[in-house]
């Protein structure tokens, strides 16, 4: 199952927003125009129907409260929107539609609240609040039936979907580092810092087989690069250990604090691609990589989904790099391009502008005709600053 379609009103960036999505999808845009608020979307539902620790008052006081979500170009109508739709494939109609919206008491506490929270079952409306309950006991709206195991049982297959989305943003330092950051690392660990421990815990079937897929694809990218393994050391803690070609012939093992940046990105790159078939979040994953790396990822990606014949994983991934989106393989119809404007940020798909559908029918790239649209104006004066 993916997310065919989202519809927006109001969040963040965001005053309206209606796309379809595809199993892979490039975000597209200047700095500070809503990629990652756009990715933070499906976040922000995991986390509401997160079975422990989760819920929609956590998930919105997670991110500063609902000020800090609704668009600032909102005005009179302060309602923030979501609504995804989910289907085993694109370009059918949806197998299920999910539809929240949230506002904030006027007075008092200010606590937000549902106005809505409705679910379709192909056309079958199956759930539509507030209904009588809710307006009886106003406390009900201040939660969603999504996090509620006791109500969504008839919609469960898109709670599931939802806490199953997976995002990763590796900070190679954090990795290196961890030990110094205890007691200090955020939930759901998106920065990367517990990747060692997420690598220990998974079967060792599993653990073998991935680290043998990425140690075959290590040898590819990383000069002299022999032998990838995983090691606990004397106190238990967790490793990855490489082993290189060098003039020594018994040369050590290297742990991961000694890789390169690129390297560890690469690796927890690779681990997430094979890790599941959930919604995959991936924020500019061409950082710290070589060129001819980056040249590859978008084919990388599009291998590894092939490989899923039952169940392909659906992925999304912002990026700025004109090194991936040259890649002849990136459809329009995969590219979401962000472009801020006075009365907030526009998300549309490549294809569907006609000038760019048009150079796209010509022969020309993605990173060619669309890279252009997200240069700053007036860029050249930042080489007059001083």
């Amino acid at each position: 199952m993916i997310v065919s379609r989202v519809i927006l009103k109001n969040w963040r960036n965001f005053r309206n927003v209606n796309v379809p999505l595809r199993e892979r999808m490039f975000i597209v845009g200047p700095n500070a125009s809503g990629k990652s608020n756009f990715l933070d979307v499906f976040r922000f539902l995991r986390d509401i129907a997160k079975p422990e620790g989760g819920g929609l008052q956590k998930a919105i006081r997670d991110r500063g409260g609902i000020s800090k979500l609704r668009c600032l170009f909102a005005r009179r109508y302060p309602q923030i929107e979501i609504e995804v739709q989910l289907a085993d494939t694109p370009d059918v109609e949806p197998e299920w539609r999910y539809a929240i919206g949230i506002r904030q008491e006027v007075r008092g506490n200010r606590q937000p609240y549902l106005s809505h929270e409705k679910v379709w079952k192909g056309d079958e409306l199956i759930l539509n609040r507030p209904d009588e309950q809710d307006k009886k006991d106003f406390e009900r709206q201040t939660q969603t039936h999504l996090e509620q195991i006791n109500a969504n049982e008839s919609f469960r297959d898109i709670a599931r979907f939802f806490e199953s989305v997976t995002y990763l943003h590796l900070v190679p330092q954090l990795l290196r580092y961890a030990d110094a950051f205890q007691g200090k690392r955020l939930e759901d660990d998106p920065f990367g810092q517990g990747f060692l421990e997420k690598v220990a815990k998974a079967q060792v079937g599993a653990q073998k087989s991935r680290l043998h897929k990425i140690e075959e694809a290590l040898r590819i990218a990383v000069p002299q690069l022999k032998q990838l393994r995983f090691e606990r050391d004397e106190t238990g803690h967790p490793h990855l250990e490489a082993l290189h070609e060098h003039w020594r012939p018994n040369a050590g093992w290297q742990r991961e604090d000694q890789f390169s940046d690129g390297t560890l990105r690469l690796i927890a790159l690779f681990w997430s691609l094979l890790e599941g078939d959930s919604l995959l979040l991936l924020e500019e994953p061409e950082l710290s990589l070589n060129v001819g790396i980056i040249n590859k990822l978008a084919e990388l990606i599009y291998q590894m989904q092939r490989q899923r014949k039952q169940r392909r994983r659906q992925i999304l991934v912002s990026t700025h790099s004109p090194d991936m989106l040259t890649d002849k393989g990136i459809d329009g119809r995969e590219t979401l391009l962000l472009t801020p404007r006075k009365e907030g940020t526009t998300v549309e798909v490549a294809t569907d502008i006609t000038e760019l559908r048009d150079l796209l029918e010509a022969g020309l790239s993605v990173g060619d005709v669309v890279l252009p649209r997200t240069r700053p104006q007036n860029i050249e004066q930042l080489g007059l600053f001083s």
